[in-house]
C-alpha cells in the first residue's frame, strides 16, 4: 500500500510508552519486522521510530517518571490545530490531559481524555505526517475504544473531530458503531460497559494486521510476549488479544479481503 497523508480526524499515528525501550524494540522489532531508529536529539528525549519498508508505523518513548500510563499504546487522530481540538475536547466534556505542544519541527501533539476517560492523542503534522503504511500484515489495520459510557463519547467525536456513525450492533450484548469522516471509516466505539471490570478504565486499542493470526500470535509468545485472548474466528476475521513482555496490550487481526 503506498504512503499515505492524514485525513483530518482521522488515527494518524501510535506511539507507545515503553518502561524499558530497548526490550520494546527487540520485541517488535522481532515480531513485526519492523527497524528501530532513536533520534539523538536532545529534544525528543529518546524518542523511536519504528519503521517497515522504509515508512514509518509507529513512535516509541520512554516512560516518564510519576507517569501512571506506562506500558500502554496511544492512538493519535490528527487535527490541523492540536490546540483547537484539545480546547474542544474540553468544552464537550473532555479533559485535557497534556496541553498541546510543539515537537519540533515535526508538529505538535496534545493528550486527552475523553468523557468516558479513555486517553486519545491528538497530532498537527508539519514534517511528520503520521504512519506511512496501514492495512496490510505488520501495521495498524483498526482503532477502537472500548467505552463505559457509549452514549456520551459519541456526540463528543462528533463534536471534536467530526465523526458521524453508524451502529453495527444496538443491544446490550453488542453495542458498537463505526465512526465515519464522509465515506472513509476511520474506528470503532464499542459499549464495553457491561463486560470491563470496574478497575478497568474505558481505553483506546490499536490492531496491528497479519497474514497468519496464529502465527503472528506464536512469534509474540516466542519473544516473550502473552495471549489475553486465543486467536479466534469473527465476522471481522480472525482476532487475537495480546501483550509485549512489558504489558503493553495491543491487538492482531487477519487482513480482510
Amino acid at each position: 500500500m503506498p504512503a499515505r497523508t492524514p485525513l483530518d480526524g482521522a488515527p494518524c499515528w501510535i506511539d507507545l510508552t515503553s518502561s524499558d525501550t530497548e526490550a520494546a524494540k527487540s520485541f517488535y522489532t522481532n515480531v513485526f519486522g519492523w527497524q528501530a531508529d532513536t533520534n539523538d536529539d536532545p529534544q525528543y528525549g529518546g524518542y523511536a521510530i519504528f519503521s517497515k519498508d522504509g515508512q514509518p508505523i509507529a513512535g516509541l518513548g520512554p516512560q516518564q517518571e510519576g507517569n501512571p500510563y506506562g506500558n500502554v499504546w496511544t492512538t493519535y487522530l490528527s487535527a490541523p490545530d492540536a490546540a483547537a481540538s484539545a480546547a474542544k475536547a474540553e468544552a464537550a466534556g473532555g479533559m485535557i490531559m497534556m496541553p498541546s505542544m510543539q515537537v519540533g519541527p515535526q508538529g505538535s501533539m496534545a493528550i486527552v481524555g475523553d468523557p468516558a476517560g479513555a486517553v486519545i492523542g491528538i497530532w498537527q503534522a508539519d514534517q511528520h505526517q503520521g504512519f506511512g503504511l496501514v492495512g496490510e500484515a505488520d501495521v495498524p489495520v483498526w482503532h477502537e475504544t472500548m467505552s463505559k459510557n457509549y452514549g456520551a463519547v459519541l456526540p463528543f467525536y462528533s463534536d471534536v473531530f467530526g465523526w458521524e456513525f453508524q451502529a453495527m450492533g444496538d443491544t446490550d450484548e453488542f453495542r458498537y458503531s463505526q465512526a465515519k469522516l464522509g465515506e472513509t471509516v476511520v474506528a470503532g466505539i464499542m459499549d464495553a460497559s457491561s463486560f470491563l471490570p470496574a478497575e478497568v478504565p474505558s481505553f483506546w486499542q490499536v490492531y496491528f494486521g497479519a497474514d497468519d493470526t496464529d502465527a503472528t500470535v506464536a512469534k509474540i509468545v516466542e519473544f516473550g510476549g502473552s495471549v489475553l485472548r486465543a486467536p479466534e474466528d469473527t465476522p471481522f476475521g480472525r482476532l487475537a488479544s495480546v501483550a509485549d513482555p512489558l504489558g503493553a496490550t495491543f491487538q492482531i487481526s487477519t487482513i480482510m479481503e
